[in-house]
């Protein structure tokens, strides 16, 4: 890999040259301490809030990053030995409801009108809470990573307290967020914050400390600081019990297994070790209430990416997840419970037995993860017993890098006559990784370089993976490089990695301009480029891509992207992914596609996403459209049709394909505690009608009881009677403090 070394040896010192760059002034707030008890009822008449000092002068993120808000706001913060408290006012000059899309817990979107907290507990500019409150009072908790670079984590779940009251002119959103809740060092005096807010009748979103427009509103380099009046406490011991029950109803025809009906408990437990190092465990987990993934036409010649929605691995999830980039990713959680037929070479369900995570902060620069996992044995699939394991290590460098070193580990076990386990010293992968993350103050420069090696029982060359990436950002430049290697026989069994033995560059230029208009708030061009080669078959994939796009002041967008293809077939493949024949290998195709994607204002009742393709496709054609309508009836429901319509024509004897995927969603929140959501998916490219319904009551805070129906038939012939599979199955969870 000496290749790289003078490449990887320009990222260090370029981020390094820039590490002692400072970001712009910073805001600071001082938080004294409750002096009466707080009431959340939206009235601010405690003595405590009177005295409090105010966080006003609140600046525009969107449309502009130059005026102060149209919409004043103002916040204040106070706490005692049990909660953080805060408290927002959010002036409303112009008549008319607020907009939001439903009543649903965790809200998401720039449509949705709200007022957040953003709390890095360990001003370490890496990791922060947020906590949101809209004007019906719905809530929304979530898990910021990496700087805030990418989207807040809403899948966490945790308890807090809160009220929402709408005033004349004003409105007000109160939250007591339990110090147990949190992750903080003990002892400390000062964290970092930011506030913002949404506001879509004046079309803005603003931020308490200003945040250059082009970063997301969540970017943690840009927040202020606060201080607190005397360090905060240990919140004493935090335990929380989380046990379940639930029963179902299943029956698999396509496999000609009768109705099984069963009936199982289990349950999580999370015990803060310190107040920043936590304890996940659980026993015979159920996820049988997590939310159906979204079907995906795949045109590709390997696997897609579905994300991790199970609550037990969320919280520190980057600490585990987020190792070697998409598509190179050494641990990736939804292996853990699924297995690999060996009989009938498909993957199935494989029971999870009982598990444990301990992860957090050991102090202000050393952050640790250890996982353990263990599954049960399917014996007629061939599965046997399996432990999954990590380890991870992190060091903070500076204000915000970082260098870890990690292990992750897969063991088969296997029964012996005694039905004792027994570890077998020829089944397992393992690989251990390097890594390393370095970020400017300021958040312009972001470089990783990381080095992964695997091991299995077989002792074979060229098992590593290797990468570098370096990115430059501001609102009106964005630069891009990234290199990676990924030798033929690396092989990360826990992980997503869908493909080896190539190596990698890619390049990405944008540039925006931002107009003094009414109309449109920036425009640009982006060019991109993408190259994979190896040592056997040199190039094997190269795409260029020309594009420009456009933003409207009102939040639609526009842009219409050339598209450049060049891919050498090592493998036969039938690009339409429907068993036909297939293209042979050794063979080279370029081709061309114009596309285009359009979305609307979705502050509307009714908006759209629409995308399109044309043009060449491999040796033939293709012309393809996708995207969403929606209309919501606010606040109780929104109605949405999922679409991706494919027609490709190939020459003789290749298949044509007419590839449909629809996906019609109803979304109903009948209130902030009880939701129904229905989603049909038709897929005729894996034959598969899914129908996927799930009641959730929500009877206190984070314990719910779930009813969800799902039923697949096929495709080709939609009886009500010709089902694959069809299950009916209650969950009751209840979280208990002790």
């Amino acid at each position: 890999m000496t290749r790289y070394t003078y490449w990887l040896l320009a990222c260090y010192l370029l981020a390094s040259a820039t590490i002692v760059a400072q970001p712009g002034e910073k805001k600071e707030l001082f938080v004294k301490k409750a002096i009466d008890e707080i009431k959340l009822d939206g009235i601010m008449d405690e003595q405590t809030w009177a005295e409090a000092n105010v966080a006003a002068d609140f600046f525009q993120t969107f449309p502009f990053d130059t005026s102060f808000a149209l919409a004043k706001t103002e916040a204040r913060i106070s706490y005692d030995d049990n909660f953080i408290y805060a408290v927002g006012v959010m002036y409303d000059t112009i008549p008319g409801k607020n907009i939001i899309t439903s009543l649903r817990r965790d809200f998401q979107g720039p449509e949705i009108d709200g007022f957040h907290l953003i709390f890095d507990t360990f001003a370490d500019n890496n990791n922060a809470f947020n906590f949101a409150l809209n004007p019906y009072g719905v809530q929304r908790e979530g898990l910021i990573a990496n700087g805030g670079n990418g989207r807040v984590d809403v899948s966490w779940d945790n308890k807090w307290f809160s009220a929402v009251k709408l005033h004349d002119g004003y409105w007000v959103a109160e939250f007591a967020i339990p110090l147990k809740t949190l992750r903080y060092e003990s002892g400390s005096d000062h964290w970092r914050l930011n506030f913002l807010r949404i506001d879509n009748k004046h079309n803005e979103r603003t931020n308490w400390a200003a945040i250059p427009r082009g970063y997301g509103p969540a970017t943690l380099a840009f927040s202020g600081d606060m201080y607190f009046e005397t360090p905060l406490k240990e919140p004493g011991a935090n335990i929380a019990l989380i046990p379940y029950i639930a029963g179902s109803s299943i029956t698999d025809q396509e496999n000609g297994v009768s109705t099984d009906y069963s009936l199982s408990a289990g349950g999580d437990a999370k015990i803060a070790v310190t107040p920043s190092l936590n304890l996940d465990l659980t026993f015979n987990p159920d996820f049988s209430q997590v939310e159906v993934d979204r079907q995906q036409t795949n045109l590709s010649r390997f696997e897609l990416f579905f994300p991790e929605r199970r609550q037990f691995f969320l919280e520190n999830a980057d600490l585990f997840g987020d190792f070697g980039g998409r598509q190179a990713r050494p641990f990736f959680s939804r292996r853990i419970g699924i297995g690999r037929d060996t009989i009938n070479d498909t993957n199935i369900q494989n029971k999870i037995d009982f598990g444990m995570r301990l992860s957090g902060k050991l102090n202000q620069k050393w952050r640790i993860g250890l996982l353990n996992m263990q599954t049960d044995e399917v014996e007629e699939g061939g599965i046997p017993a399996t432990n999954y394991g990590m380890a991870v290590v992190q060091r903070q460098l500076g204000g915000n890098s970082n260098v870890s070193a990690f292990m992750v580990n897969k063991q088969a076990l296997f029964y012996d006559p005694d039905k004792e386990y027994n570890v077998s010293p020829d089944a397992f992968n393992r690989v251990f990784g390097l890594e390393t993350s370095l970020r400017t103050p300021d958040g312009k420069w972001r470089s990783t370089v990381y080095y992964h090696k695997s091991f299995t029982e077989e002792d074979l060359k060229r098992d590593y993976s290797f990468g570098a990436s370096i990115n430059y950002q501001t609102p009106e430049w964005s630069l891009f490089s990234l290199v990676r290697d990924i030798g033929e026989n690396f092989d990360a069994e826990v992980g997503f990695v869908p493909r080896t033995d190539f190596k990698r560059y890619a390049g990405n230029f944008r540039r925006f301009f931002y107009p003094r208009s009414r109309l449109i708030n920036r425009h640009g061009p982006t060019l991109d480029t993408d190259i994979r080669w190896n040592e056997t078959y040199g190039k094997t994939d190269h795409d260029v891509n020309a594009i420009y796009e456009v933003q409207l002041q009102n939040q639609s967008r526009f842009r219409v992207q050339g598209r450049y293809d060049y891919t050498y077939l090592f493998d036969e493949f039938d690009p339409t992914n429907t068993d036909g024949a297939q293209l042979p290998e050794d063979t080279e195709y370029e081709y061309y596609a114009l596309r285009w994607e359009y979305a609307s204002n979705n502050r509307k009742l009714f908006f759209v996403n629409l995308n399109g393709e044309w043009g060449q496709f491999f040796n033939g054609s293709i012309r393809r459209v996708s995207g969403s309508f929606n209309y919501r009836i606010q606040p109780f429901a929104i109605l949405s049709m999922d679409y991706d319509l494919s027609r490709i024509e190939l020459p003789d004897p290749f298949n044509d394909a007419d590839l449909i995927l629809v996906g019609p969603r109803f979304d109903f929140t009948f209130s902030r505690s009880f939701f129904f959501t229905t989603l049909l998916q038709y897929n005729n490219q894996v034959d598969n009608i899914n129908l996927n319904a799930r009641l959730q009551w929500r009877f206190k805070p984070v314990s719910d009881f779930f009813l969800v129906y799902t039923d697949n038939y096929f495709a080709d012939n939609p009886r009500f009677m010709n089902t694959k599979n069809r299950s009916i199955v209650f969950k009751m969870t209840y979280w208990l403090n002790l």
